[in-house]
């Protein structure tokens, strides 16, 4: 299996223009929350509270694949799948227009977003080559945004390393 480290290099290759990272901070969760909204039907009973859905394996076998990586970014992915499995379980307790309205249009605008970002880097997004890097994107945000916080600097040096700097933006002035 391969490393965080690893795992964060190859998504990063696909990301180092700073508008492209501004628009994965956006547009993956608003993606990771369409598709929790949509697998949240049909829930087949409850229990402590949580759906027992589609969108509940997802979470699960995500979470599982971030704890494995990286204990401390595996339990902050925890923490945020399960804070979207809450409001994706919330949004599909409404009528169905209303929990389709919402699920398919953060799906497409978070497409949209990322879409946007991609233009600016000129290049296609990383799961183009490898569709684990649609695994890889919620996490590489919250990497980001560990970074930008002044976290994890030996793992951002290493990424910077191997994939090359970010170049524009306000991110240039965290190196």
């Amino acid at each position: 299996m391969k490393s965080l480290e690893d795992h964060l290099v190859q998504y990063a290759a696909y990301h180092r223009d700073a508008r492209n990272i501004a628009t994965h901070l956006a547009g993956i969760p608003a993606i990771v929350l369409a598709v929790e909204v949509l697998l949240s039907r049909p829930a087949l009973g409850a229990a402590a509270g949580i759906a027992l859905s589609p969108a509940l394996l997802f979470a699960i076998a995500f979470v599982v694949f971030y704890l494995r990586l990286d204990l401390r970014f595996g339990v902050a992915m925890a923490a945020l799948f399960a804070l979207g499995l809450w409001a994706a379980q919330t949004i599909a307790a409404q009528p169905t227009a209303q929990w389709l309205g919402i699920g398919v249009g953060l799906f497409v605008i978070g497409w949209i977003v990322q879409f946007v970002g991609h233009y600016f880097e000129g290049r296609k997004p990383a799961f183009v080559d490898d569709l684990v890097g649609l695994a890889v994107g919620p996490l590489f945000v919250v990497a980001e945004l560990a970074f930008f916080a002044g976290l994890r600097g030996d793992l951002r040096r290493a990424i910077e390393r191997r994939a090359g700097p970010v170049h524009g933006g306000a991110h240039d002035a965290h190196v």
